[in-house]
């Protein structure tokens, strides 16, 4: 008789450690709910980033390069984001049947001797809210499956419209290929109508000549000896010159950005003046002196480009007076802006 009270004494002692294990049990399982919660709020603000870079891309469809590296870092944020949501799942997953397993478990106990119906009812109520979590869990996996299929589905769409917009942007390359193939063509012909024209008026002379793309004329022509101020017989032909290049404007389409380069040039022997303190000062002077002389013949100047080159593109590698005189020249080139 005296061993019964102490074999039910024994059988008591173990539900205040039961009863502790089920409240860890239901605080490990609102940490899981909280930690569900701020997942959801963090896939809410992934989303909602997503779709204003879509919005942004549909606005700025014109700048399709740098809005397609854009979506490409979104794409790529999605993706990790994905991953960690899946990962997420996986290990809510697993919780859930743990749960499961406990509460089972619990309920196996519920046939025991009627000395125990006290904490069998507060079992009960722990066990039917750990049902109640469960089943409350189970609903936020499922949306976060909702969610994911979503943000696949905004993937796939993401990445069909990459695929779309590389096309466009190859296509148009190639469109603007061909466009500037065009017009170089086309001004290339100009080109030689004016080199043509300029032959007729100026004639054969061995101080104007034709090298590649441009038409020189030897600084003597122009200027005298180290200075920039045209001399007065350079006048007549320059005049002749601007008049070659106001007939070929009204020939030349207005879409066509055409302009007339005059570059200067001195020969190797540095020059130090006041005035002009190296051979690069003497040919810019030298070509703007001439670009102001065509614009005041009403050559537009936005047609007009001037450029200096100094000594440092010669014609002639060669000392002698001959090679000097050659490389000492002003070049004009019909060229795009």
């Amino acid at each position: 008789m005296a061993s019964r009270p102490a074999r039910r004494d024994r059988a008591l002692n173990v539900w205040p450690g039961y009863v502790d294990a089920l409240a860890t049990l239901l605080l490990s399982v609102v940490f899981l709910l909280t930690i569900f919660v701020v997942g959801q709020f963090f896939l809410s603000q992934e989303i909602t980033g997503r779709d204003t870079v879509l919005d942004k891309l549909n606005r700025q469809i014109a700048d399709l390069t740098d809005l397609l590296a854009l979506e490409r870092s979104t794409r790529r944020a999605q993706e990790e984001s994905a991953q960690g949501l899946r990962t997420t799942l996986l290990t809510a997953e697993a919780d859930r049947d743990r749960l499961k397993a406990q509460v089972e478990a619990g309920a196996a106990q519920q046939g025991q001797t009627g000395e125990l119906d006290k904490q069998l009812q507060a079992e009960r109520g722990a066990t039917a809210r750990a049902l109640n979590q469960v089943d409350l869990l189970n609903q936020q996996i499922s949306a976060m499956r909702r969610q994911l299929a979503a943000l696949e589905d905004a993937l796939a769409a993401s990445e069909a419209r990459d695929r779309e917009s590389q096309a466009r942007i190859a296509d148009l390359g190639s469109r603007l290929n061909v466009a500037l193939a065009q017009k170089v063509q086309e001004l290339a012909r100009y080109r030689s109508d004016f080199f043509g024209r300029l032959r007729q008026i100026l004639g054969n002379r061995s101080d104007i000549r034709v090298v590649g793309d441009r038409f020189v004329l030897q600084s003597e022509v122009l200027f005298p000896a180290g200075s920039a101020a045209l001399k007065p017989e350079a006048g007549p032909e320059l005049d002749r010159i601007a008049g070659a290049i106001l007939d070929l404007a009204k020939q030349i389409p207005a879409d066509l950005p055409w302009v007339l380069r005059v570059d200067g040039h001195t020969d190797a022997r540095p020059i130090a003046s006041a005035q002009f303190p190296s051979n690069w000062s003497l040919s810019a002077a030298r070509a703007i002196a001439v670009v102001q002389y065509l614009a005041g013949k009403g050559i537009p100047p936005q047609r007009l480009l001037a450029g200096a080159f100094g000594e440092f593109q010669p014609l002639d590698a060669g000392t002698t007076e001959d090679a000097y005189a050659r490389n000492r020249r002003i070049e004009f080139k019909l060229t795009e802006r």
